[in-house]
């Protein structure tokens, strides 16, 4: 390996087949993230936007309090802090399911894989690394939204459904929304690394995340129910609910468990794939 390549992945060159440290490794990676102005750009304004949609929704449910029927009113009142991340979580979640595949899907187009790979005898810690590096950013970036949005929508729903961070159930769904949020970057970041290519991956998580699970939740009977309960997106959004709701059938961890291993699954696939398939 040239001394070129290894600078460009920020690891020290390979010697007696022991490969650079994984702290290196994830420096290396937050050097790649960072350095890509697209990404950084894209989260700033991914949490300017939930901001402002949140704050857009929350007037909207405020204004119209009096047209909305008793259920609807009864449901915001018994989790105002689900309707307060709801109204902006759908944004954020689409742009985590696009920057998590774009992530790896585009070193693959670019071929930046390789530089990576020939740094590192093992290619499974190449993929960890990148995945650590993700959730921690996609962490800190959804915690700082959620608290965010929490915080501006609360005083404007507080006529209506007061709400504080206090009040049972509230600090674990907002800091659950983000928990979520980084557990579904790596699950986006595992479908990027077992298909390979940016435009593919992202059809693929947002459409079931747009299509496939509101689909699911209109099939017949009680294996409907379930089915729709234990899809990813579904089971994990559960987290962000201050109280269980009428019908559901898993509690806010139990979804967060669910989301967690599915993308353990997809992960452990990817890392098979990345050791057996050529960059």
């Amino acid at each position: 390996m040239t001394a070129t390549t290894a600078f460009a992945t920020g690891s020290r060159p390979v010697s007696g087949g022991r490969g650079p440290r994984f702290g290196n490794l994830m420096l290396s990676e937050w050097t790649k993230i960072r350095s890509v102005r697209s990404t950084v750009w894209s989260l700033a304004i991914l949490v300017v936007l939930t901001l402002v949609f949140t704050a857009l929704f929350m007037q909207m449910g405020v204004s119209n309090w009096d047209k909305a029927d008793a259920a609807q009113q009864a449901e915001m009142r018994l989790d105002p802090t689900g309707t307060i991340l709801g109204s902006g979580i759908l944004l954020s979640q689409l742009a985590v399911c696009v920057l998590g595949v774009m992530a790896i899907a585009s070193e693959y187009s670019t071929g930046m894989i390789r530089a990576s790979l020939l740094a590192v005898p093992r290619r499974v810690p190449v993929l960890a690394a990148k995945g650590a590096v993700f959730a921690l950013l996609v962490l800190a970036v959804g915690e700082v939204t959620a608290f965010g949005s929490f915080f501006l929508g609360a005083p404007i729903l507080d006529s209506k459904a007061p709400v504080s961070l206090g009040d049972p159930g509230v600090l674990r769904a907002v800091v659950g929304c983000g928990l979520y949020l980084a557990l579904l970057g790596l699950f986006a970041l595992a479908v990027g690394a077992i298909i390979r290519h940016t435009a593919a991956g992202i059809t693929v998580v947002v459409g079931f995340v747009l299509v496939i699970t509101p689909m699911a939740g209109l099939l017949p009977g009680s294996v409907g129910e379930h089915i729709h309960a234990w899809l990813p997106t579904q089971a994990g959004f559960m987290i962000t609910q201050q109280h269980s709701r009428a019908g559901d059938l898993l509690g806010p961890w139990e979804g967060l468990g669910v989301l967690a291993l599915w993308t353990g699954v997809l992960l452990a696939v990817a890392a098979v794939q990345m050791r057996r398939r050529d960059a």
